[in-house]
């Protein structure tokens, strides 16, 4: 399949359209976060709370009135499951069966580790199929052993270890959450019989190839270097064998842009929408001025590939959460910050839940942005806005850089 050459602006656009990130639909949000999470693929999960989760936080950038409770409510009805694709993720309940090579090879690996735990195993397993769905809470242990966040000394309870093991088999699943808790029960009982069956009758490779497929959906730009291509283990040679097939038989379209080095491909089916794009994007970069804010939290469905933040967005972004206090330059959950089709900066928001205070501990704008006082005024009622969805009704700003004064 011959290249296609663009401009990289033209690719930017493209793809946050395809994430929903250029504008809003104003349907019904419960209805437009299950539809919006159909066509990202899935949302990843995570426990940070320093404010909302990131999943929320996803949902809130691109659904106008969006709650958590609707994410809950969407997992409890059965319209989603929880399992890892990019990491740990929210996922379309008809996607089950895809993953099924995936389960495959986490009983494989984890067969030693359940053995190891016996008579737990099934004593947990017993009590969900006589009382579940059930919280971790509900199960008692005195013992302690190695869980997967213990360096040293062993501090999970032994029933919390049996039950990760057995969500990442897929013997059990998460069914609900209330707030942080997460309530489990058997697969087998509460995934629609058809979607097992379609499970059952597929093999790992008609599984890893959908899961490809399914990658490429939720990239939508992506590059042969990506270690998680395809949400599963494949070496660099497999990677470049998977992509090198998908050119040949027409599937995919390597693109040329100028001033980007690294090779990205998008989707044959996408190439008319980027072509629209490509008469409908300015040649010259626009104004901050008249375009949505949206804060974008560290695990943003855009924010996946680092690389592809250089090379699309002139971003260099890293999640300081594990860097040393000391070390950090934007601070703990330093939250990109996107003005149209451009990141123009960071916020790193703290929330004080039992004050109701939103604490912004550092707000910084990139030193090529032309701070008017339009964008000022916008970035003002986006934090507004962004204080409201978590409930808070004061602000403070403990630092911004080039001394923005915003309120």
């Amino acid at each position: 399949m011959k290249s296609y050459h663009t401009n990289r602006r033209t690719v930017r656009r493209f793809l946050l359209d395809k994430q929903h990130l250029l504008s809003q639909k104003e349907n019904p949000a419960k209805e437009e976060t299950l539809q919006i999470i159909r066509q990202l693929e899935c949302v990843q999960l995570d426990a940070v709370a320093s404010v909302a989760r990131n999943q929320h936080l996803v949902l809130a950038a691109r659904v106008p009135d969006y709650q958590p409770e609707i994410l809950d409510d969407l997992l409890a009805q059965g319209q989603l499951f929880e399992y890892w694709a990019n990491a740990a993720c929210t996922i379309p309940m008809e996607d089950y069966p895809k993953f099924e090579a995936t389960r495959l090879r986490f009983q494989n690996q984890s067969k030693e580790e359940l053995d190891k735990l016996g008579s737990v195993v099934d004593d947990v397993l017993d009590k969900l199929r006589r009382e579940g769905p059930l919280p971790s809470r509900a199960f008692k242990a005195e013992n302690r052993v190695h869980g997967a966040w213990d360096n040293k000394s062993p501090n999970t309870k032994e029933t919390s270890h049996a039950l990760n093991q057995l969500l990442d088999t897929g013997i059990i699943r998460v069914v609900s959450r209330v707030g942080s808790e997460r309530f489990f029960d058997l697969t087998e009982r509460t995934i629609p019989k058809n979607l097992l069956q379609e499970a059952d009758k597929m093999d790992s490779v008609e599984s890893n190839e959908a899961l490809l497929e399914k990658y490429m959906q939720a990239y939508r730009v992506f590059d042969a270097g990506d270690p998680r291509l395809g949400w599963q283990k494949m070496s660099a040679a497999q990677r470049r064998e998977a992509i090198t097939k998908r050119v040949e038989t027409g599937s995919i379209i390597p693109l040329e842009m100028d001033d980007v080095h690294r090779q990205y491909y998008i989707l044959a089916d996408d190439l008319d929408l980027l072509k629209k794009h490509e008469k409908l994007t300015p040649k010259e970069e626009s104004s901050t001025d008249d375009v949505p804010i949206r804060f974008l939290p560290p695990l943003d469905n855009l924010l996946w590939r680092r690389e592809r933040l250089v090379d699309l967005f002139d971003f260099s972004y890293k999640w300081e959460v594990y860097t040393p206090k000391a070390k950090r330059k934007y601070g703990y959950y330093a939250m990109p910050i996107l003005a149209g089709d451009r990141l123009i900066g960071r916020i790193d928001p703290g929330l004080d839940r039992e004050n109701q205070h939103l604490n912004v501990r550092l707000l910084q704008i990139e030193h090529n942005v032309n701070m008017t006082p339009q964008l000022r005024n916008n970035l003002k009622e986006a934090i507004e806005s962004f204080a409201s969805f978590h409930h808070a009704e004061t602000i403070t700003i403990d630092r911004a850089m080039q001394d923005i004064q915003i309120f």
